[in-house]
């Protein structure tokens, strides 16, 4: 069974993923995510058919503690942040390996 991508953010946010193809989604406007986007967040986690979930870098900051624990531990789906500015492509390096288990990198960076 192969798994899905979702998107979960702003409707500006999703939208680019929806148009290339991405059918799960949770829209949660700007000025409701800090009552919405616990709940949209939750229905994602719940969903058997993801495999990996997208969302915006600064929307963890309008997490509850539990759900944003939960985001950073997940490992099915595996969720990755995007938008974080300089730190973004460490980061999104980490939570790749964390999903399948191996550097797809290697050590090309960081040498021997």
């Amino acid at each position: 069974m192969s798994q899905e991508i979702a998107v979960v953010g702003s409707p500006e946010f999703t939208t680019g993923f929806r148009l290339a193809g991405v059918r799960k989604f949770e829209n949660v406007p700007q000025d409701e995510k800090d009552e919405q986007l616990d709940g949209a967040v939750e229905a994602v986690l719940e969903d058997d058919d993801v495999g990996i979930a997208v969302m915006h870098d600064d929307d963890l900051d309008h997490l509850s503690r539990t759900v944003r624990q939960s985001v950073e531990t997940s490992v099915e789906p595996t969720f990755v942040t995007i938008g974080g500015g300089a730190a973004g492509g460490s980061g999104l390096r980490d939570q790749i390996k964390r999903a399948i288990g191996i550097d797809l990198m290697g050590d090309e960076e960081e040498g021997e």
